[in-house]
């Protein structure tokens, strides 16, 4: 489901920026949530991987995670959370201002 994009001021986010971190970011502001599975498969990382990027998210507010059993499965399923959609509005503008301060 699509979502609305807060307004932010340009701030750099120095955990946002590590480039793993920065796709997650990216792959979840457009939508409401997205399984973990379809997350590890977009991204092309092992669990582990995603996993220890989404607990720095997950520690910093940024990111939510929720687990549920649908016909009898175990899904996880991932959201950015207003805090994150804020910082990473406000770092994508940071990354705008200083692109264009370079004159590109």
């Amino acid at each position: 489901m699509p979502m609305s994009k807060p307004s932010s001021a340009a701030r750099f986010d120095e955990l946002i920026h590590a480039p793993l971190r920065l796709r997650i970011c990216a792959s979840l502001a457009p939508v409401e949530w997205v399984d973990f599975a379809q997350l590890r498969e977009t991204l092309g990382v092992a669990d582990s991987v995603l996993s220890k990027h989404l607990k720095q998210l997950i520690d910093a507010g940024y990111v939510s995670v929720e687990k549920f059993a649908k016909f009898g499965r175990s899904h996880t399923r991932v959201s950015l959370a207003r805090d994150g959609r804020i910082a990473y509005v406000g770092h994508i503008a940071a990354l705008r201002e200083m692109v264009g301060d370079a004159g590109l």
